[in-house]
């Protein structure tokens, strides 16, 4: 049984069991968070499909740590110019685990 989520302008195709990055949730560790934006939940042959997201389906997932991702180089450049720019960025995000899909 799989679900097919919207976090964070993301989607993403989640089970029971997974473990995934997304955006920055406003949740402490080791909460419990309800992802209620979903799009598709499948199992085996049983296909439910939202229009845009599914009544009633529902996706909870454990938190584990929050953290920053990797630095991210930002290079800009006029050539013959002189201009130059160079600018760093480290994305906020959750970890989280999916403790169990529902659907609808």
């Amino acid at each position: 049984m799989y679900a097919v989520v919207v976090t964070g302008g993301k989607q993403y195709r989640v089970a029971p069991g997974d473990v995934l990055k997304v955006e920055k949730l406003d949740a402490e560790e080791g909460s419990t968070v309800e992802l209620d934006r979903v799009l598709m939940v499948a199992d085996g042959d049983d296909v439910k499909v939202g229009t845009p997201v599914l009544d009633g389906g529902k996706v909870t997932a454990k938190v584990r740590a929050h953290g920053r991702g990797e630095k991210i180089r930002i290079i800009k450049m006029r050539r013959r110019k002189h201009y130059r720019k160079t600018q760093g960025h480290r994305q906020h995000y959750t970890e989280i685990e999916i403790t169990g899909v529902q659907a609808g």
